[in-house]
């Protein structure tokens, strides 16, 4: 498990959290739990719900939006410090996509009740996603574009 400093590296190095504060990094990083996949398990399916939001610490994540778990065509391969999962906590509609396991990978998940508890207790914290997220989106928008 990764010592405390080693989970605030990872986080700051997430397009969501880069926009975060260290100390509020601090606190996020505490309330993250460990979990290990093998290279081809499935984090979760398109059209489930979730509850949770994944950092990746180690391997590899393909984001696949066919719905045909059999079909290994990603419109996105993630490594470490990357984050999956989190529009399900934000929107509260069914995943729009699944999580396949490329090669064995240790994620680091955050519950939607404990984000949304960190938000409540901490609403600096919401203010460096809402930024990271806004950078992500425009950093889509351009390769869109292009």
């Amino acid at each position: 498990m990764p010592d405390l400093f080693e989970r605030i590296l990872l986080l700051k190095q997430s397009p969501m959290f880069s926009e975060v504060s260290t100390e509020d990094l601090r606190i996020v990083a505490q309330m993250l739990e460990e979990e290990s996949y093998f290279a081809g398990d499935r984090i979760f399916d398109i059209n489930e719900h979730g509850d949770s939001m994944y950092i990746l610490q180690s391997g590899v994540i393909g984001i696949s939006l066919n719905p045909d778990p059999t079909i290994k065509e990603f419109v996105a391969e993630l490594g470490p410090g990357e984050c999956f999962g989190e529009m399900n906590l934000l929107d509260e509609l069914s995943r729009s996509a699944s999580a396949h396991v490329l090669e064995d990978s240790i994620v680091l998940s955050l519950e939607k009740s404990r984000l949304r508890g960190l938000i409540i207790n901490y609403p600096e914290l919401s203010l460096g996603m809402l930024k990271g997220l806004s950078l992500r989106l425009r950093t889509a928008n351009l390769k869109n574009s292009s």
